[in-house]
């Protein structure tokens, strides 16, 4: 791509939807430490689901907490390479994919860059209780979502990252290819 050369609108949408994913995982998590006590559940669905907030050093369920500045570095890669396939993207389930993985690895790092105990080494904000099992937030909902619709693009739609026929077909004359 060069300069010159005006943003595809499967692009444009990668990042108006990667925005979105911010604002409403900062939002949520801002919410979340003005009004929940931290570590209290709070059931919304019993046992099964409903508010706890903590602070995560580490990845998913806590994993490599004693490493957080390494989940800070692969969260920039994954933001840069991210943000670098925003630009190759042709298809509707391929943007949907990819913005929700953006907007989700952005507020992660922002979490890890700016948030305490300090510069690049911040933990996340996690609220959202699953039965005990995991607490995560709208971010992780935005990851997981975005690389489970990434899979079934690939299996549906593969080689949209660099089709040019792809670029061509709105919202409504996607189907699934063989």
């Amino acid at each position: 791509m060069t300069s010159s050369a005006p943003l595809s609108r499967f692009t444009v949408f990668v990042f108006i939807q990667a925005a979105v994913w911010i604002v409403l995982d900062q939002g949520s998590k801002w919410w979340a430490e003005s009004t929940l006590e931290f570590g209290r559940y709070e059931p919304l669905l019993g046992d099964l689901f409903g508010f706890r907030l903590v602070y995560n050093p580490g990845a998913a369920f806590g994993l490599v907490s004693g490493f957080t500045w390494i989940l800070t570095i692969v969260a920039a890669i994954a933001v840069v390479a991210l943000f670098w396939y925003s630009f190759k993207v042709t298809g509707w389930w391929w943007a949907v994919g990819v913005g929700a993985l953006l907007g989700g690895a952005i507020s992660h790092l922002g979490d890890r860059l700016f948030r305490e105990p300090g510069f690049a080494v911040g933990h996340i904000v996690d609220f959202l209780d699953y039965a005990g099992f995991f607490v995560g937030n709208v971010a992780d909902i935005a990851l997981v979502g975005g690389a489970a619709l990434l899979v079934v693009a690939s299996l549906f739609q593969p080689g949209t990252a660099e089709d040019t026929t792809a670029a061509d077909e709105s919202p409504e004359e996607l189907s699934p290819r063989p």
